[in-house]
């Protein structure tokens, strides 16, 4: 499978804002964007024209796929869907990203980060509605529970998770007893997703 293997700080640089790729370092002095690192590349500190249209809709696209470590392909088939569904596409593309389940397993606090999320989900740690899934871009639907296997909840890195991430949880998910998984209420308002994201310019970028 194609996965972005390069330094992840390098992205949050080039789309000049904290992506939130690496966990309590991207809440620390030690983030590139806190300490005002120029973005990447020969020219990095020349970018200071003024950008093009086109150029807005691409790094607002370039930014929500990154966010949610989504890859191009996946990205336009995820808009497809989106576009196919009632209301607006830029809120409906959100909602699918949100609700994907990598995302809500790092929404709930049990990862740090969207990658690490991805991978407690590869390697069979998670259950929605009490059968397991490996599937990071599998959808998670209202009313379902996302929740750690039993024999994973003492896994170091959940304990460290638990204790030094702990961050909140939206108002779209509910924690369930225990504190080891969530409850989907519903699907996300756009006022309940906090990634900064113009989405409307990305419902432009593909209607050309």
């Amino acid at each position: 499978m194609a996965r972005y293997t390069g330094p992840v700080c390098r992205l949050c640089r080039r789309e000049r804002t904290k992506l939130f790729l690496k966990g309590p370092k991207c809440m620390s002095a030690k983030c590139p964007i806190t300490i005002g690192r120029f973005p990447p590349g020969e020219h990095g500190r020349d970018r200071q024209r003024q950008p093009s249209e086109y150029s807005q809709q691409l790094r607002e696209k370039q930014k929500a796929r990154r966010t949610y470590g989504v890859l191009g392909k996946q990205f336009s088939r995820t808009y497809r869907v989106a576009a196919k569904q009632q209301g607006l596409t830029g809120e409906r593309l959100l909602q699918l990203l949100e609700l994907r389940l990598d995302n809500v397993v790092y929404r709930a606090g049990i990862a740090a980060s969207r990658a690490q999320a991805r991978q407690l989900v590869k390697h069979g740690h998670l259950l929605v509605d009490g059968k397991r899934v490996d599937i990071p871009s599998f959808t998670v639907k209202s009313g379902s529970t996302v929740a750690l296997k039993q024999s994973s909840r003492e896994l170091a890195i959940i304990e460290f998770n638990r204790e030094v991430v702990n961050h909140e949880v939206p108002a779209w998910l509910e924690r369930i007893e225990g504190g080891a998984g969530v409850r989907v209420l519903n699907p996300p308002l756009r006022e309940q997703i906090d990634t900064d994201v113009r989405e409307q310019l990305i419902v432009e970028l593909y209607s050309k």
